[in-house]
């Protein structure tokens, strides 16, 4: 399905996108198939370049360029950011209101509880969120 050879290592660990190095770096739009840069195939199956990845998580991005997928484990940032969400108590006309919002990583439709340091995906408990 991806037109590519990847390690052995990513066998039945990603997921395929059609032609995946048959299209340009979402980063530096350069080709990735032509590029002696070396391709770095994201949990979702998108692929950029290496550099452009640690260019990206140096800006402390942690999203998928192309459809905003968590690029690594971000469980223990999640742990973190719920420690600081409840030592952090939203003033009382907004500590029971909930929000609609969409999971970047899960794809899950719901509601969480509204607070200015994120929202929580009840599904998968990332806030790698959107409110809707």
């Amino acid at each position: 399905t991806c037109n590519a050879c990847y390690s052995t290592e990513l066998r039945g660990k990603h997921t395929c996108v059609t032609n995946a190095l048959r299209r340009d770096c979402p980063i530096c739009c350069e080709f990735l198939f032509d590029s002696r840069e070396a391709p770095q195939v994201l949990p979702c199956g998108h692929t950029l370049h290496r550099k452009c990845l640690e260019s990206l998580a140096a800006h402390r991005g942690f999203q998928c360029p192309v459809c905003s997928v968590s690029v690594c484990d971000m469980r223990k940032a999640w742990r973190h950011l719920s420690e600081e969400i409840a030592a952090t108590p939203m003033p009382q006309e907004f500590a029971d209101k909930l929000v609609p919002i969409l999971c970047n990583d899960c794809h899950a439709t719901g509601e969480a509880l509204f607070h200015v340091l994120g929202l929580q995906c009840a599904s998968c408990g990332s806030y790698n969120t959107r409110q809707t």
